[in-house]
């Protein structure tokens, strides 16, 4: 069993910057792929960003792209996403995930263990 735990969440305004952090329980954590997606209030949960366990590769959604950045931290059991030039429609609970257990690194249901979420929220 692996415990996610999110922090660094919070209200930001508009073109601002966050960094979320997801600190995972256990030893296993470097050997996991993981990500995270969102949710927004009435729409369905969102990949974000994924990366694989050593790091070398990642991955983000098309709304995303050069705005995110995923990286790692396996000596600290610690996934980060930095976020730049915030938008309001980044408004949204952010979620880390951990263990792919299928091929997509976008699909939600191929995620084993999530975390409790953490708020963003961009004012205009």
């Amino acid at each position: 069993q692996v415990q996610l735990v999110e922090s660094g969440g919070g209200l930001v305004q508009a073109g601002g910057s966050l960094r979320l952090s997801c600190a995972a329980s256990g030893r296993t954590f470097s050997t996991y792929t993981m990500a995270w997606f969102r949710q927004a209030p009435g729409k369905e949960r969102e990949f974000v960003a994924a990366i694989t366990s050593n790091g070398d590769n990642t991955y983000y959604g098309d709304s995303v792209k050069g705005r995110l950045t995923i990286s790692r931290d396996n000596a600290k059991n610690t996934l980060y996403l930095q976020m730049i030039v915030l938008k309001p429609e980044d408004t949204a609970v952010y979620y880390c995930a951990a263990k792919r257990i299928g091929i997509s690194f976008y699909s939600r249901d191929n995620y084993v263990y999530w975390g409790q979420g953490t708020q963003v929220t961009v004012s205009s």
